[in-house]
């Protein structure tokens, strides 16, 4: 089984607009397949940077004297890349969310499919994982991961229903979960629902709304001028936040202006939206939701 199915491999690097001997970042390193394509396209004088949290990620480390891995979340891309004596880069790729390898392996507990005991965690050392979101957050901050991150109207009886069962006992696995939540998983829509259930978990578990803003923060000052951004998203909440900051150099609000009337934001749009062909679809499921957007540095 292959650790991870890169999406849009073709497309994402492309975004790049590589130099041979230019300096590139990929931040979701996962099972390398970005990261490989981007180092076919440098000469003997380019440099390749991947980023990981996942101890996992590890075992599919490159044997490539131009390619460097840092074991830490992308949040501290710029602390990071500092210490490998780089200010500015070419070029930055991301691939966010979880990877096929996260959702195969069982006891991680990303999936619907498998019981497992509650964890969610993308880096194994963490303390918060989705035993502690479920059983110790109060009613109030379960409602607002459910509504926030999930977008479930129902956020408050959800909350509502793990609060008076974690009463009688502890809720240790997937399978108790989903028994808990039995009541609000209509057949015709259940994987959907609890899929929605999962997503909010496991955004909160590993605070991915606030790293991703932390990291798009970061790239303005990264990226030399003409560098570029190439990054996929696989729900409307991050692909809200990279949309917007590409537009503005916000994500919320509208930029100033300079004296001529005209926005100053740090990147243009490269092109449009892009999105997976119905062939990739068919061969990778975990294509479907994927959504590019490439940007360049002004």
């Amino acid at each position: 089984m292959d650790y991870h199915n890169p999406v849009l491999l073709k497309e994402t690097v492309d975004g790049l607009d590589i130099r041979p001997d230019g300096i590139y970042v990929d931040v979701t390193f996962g099972g390398g397949g970005h990261s490989k394509e981007i180092l076919k396209r440098l000469d003997e004088r380019g440099k390749l940077f991947a980023f990981d949290q996942d101890q996992d990620a590890q075992g599919n480390i490159l044997e490539d004297n131009r390619f460097v891995l840092i074991p830490e979340n992308f949040r501290y891309v710029k602390r990071f890349l500092r210490l490998h004596g780089l200010r500015k880069v070419d070029g930055i790729l991301g691939d966010f969310g979880v990877s096929s390898h996260q959702f195969d392996v069982a006891e991680r507990g990303f999936s619907t499919r498998f019981e497992s005991d509650l964890d969610m965690r993308m880096n194994q050392n963490d303390a918060l994982s989705a035993y502690h979101v479920v059983n110790d957050y109060e009613e109030e901050d379960l409602r607002r991961v459910f509504w926030q991150y999930g977008e479930l109207r129902n956020a408050p009886k959800l909350a509502r229903a793990i609060l008076g069962s974690r009463e009688k006992e502890v809720i240790k696995t997937s399978e108790q979960l989903k028994e808990v939540l039995r009541m609000f998983l209509p057949k015709h829509k259940e994987h959907k629902i609890l899929a929605q259930i999962y997503q909010a978990i496991r955004i909160e578990v590993n605070q991915e709304i606030e790293a991703l803003k932390e990291f798009l923060t970061q790239t303005e000052q990264l990226l030399e001028t003409g560098g570029r951004l190439s990054l996929i998203s696989y729900h409307s909440l991050e692909d809200r936040l990279v949309k917007r900051y590409i537009r503005n150099g916000l994500f919320e609000g509208e930029p100033e202006k300079d004296m001529y009337g005209n926005f100053e934001v740090p990147f243009k749009k490269i092109g449009k939206l892009i999105i997976p062909s119905q062939e990739e679809i068919n061969s990778n499921n975990r294509a479907r939701s994927a959504k590019l957007r490439i940007a360049q540095r002004l």
